[in-house]
């Protein structure tokens, strides 16, 4: 399972949004597609072990805001028990009416993967649940 958390920030007019996978699934996905041995915990190339999952994380997962494509800026990841959580933002994107999300972080090699998103806009939280292969998900505000 896959969580995907997305939370409109009024003061900064910012989108900042996070995502917790567990280390192995995620490790396994970025060796499989990096063809590098990754080790998120202890990397040897921190920056270039950064580039390589913001690279991952962007080219599986799209946000639209207002029907326009935004480009998620990585800011970095932590541990938590047995996952990571990456954290990105989308910089000054205006008061999301509409959000559509296309995500498919570890489908290509989990095919029973659920992912879950949350979105949090002006206190209005709205939540769904996406299976493999379904990707698509819409919020509207």
């Amino acid at each position: 399972i896959c969580v995907v958390d997305l939370k409109y920030d009024t003061k900064q007019n910012n989108v900042q949004v996070s995502s917790r996978m567990f280390i192995n699934d995620l490790e396994d996905a970025l060796k499989k597609t990096s063809k590098q041995n990754i080790d998120i915990l202890n990397p040897a190339n921190k920056s270039q072990t950064d580039s390589i999952l913001h690279s991952y994380i962007t080219q599986r997962l799209n946000i639209s805001i207002n029907s326009k494509k935004q480009k998620l800026n990585f800011i970095g990841y932590e541990k938590e028990e047995e996952s990571i959580w990456t954290y990105m933002e989308i910089k000054k994107c205006g008061l999301p009416k509409k959000i559509a999300f296309e995500a498919k972080l570890l489908y290509d090699f989990l095919p029973a993967q659920t992912i879950i998103i949350h979105a949090d806009v002006n206190g209005v939280k709205k939540s769904t649940k996406l299976n493999n292969p379904d990707s698509k998900a819409e919020f509207s505000f």
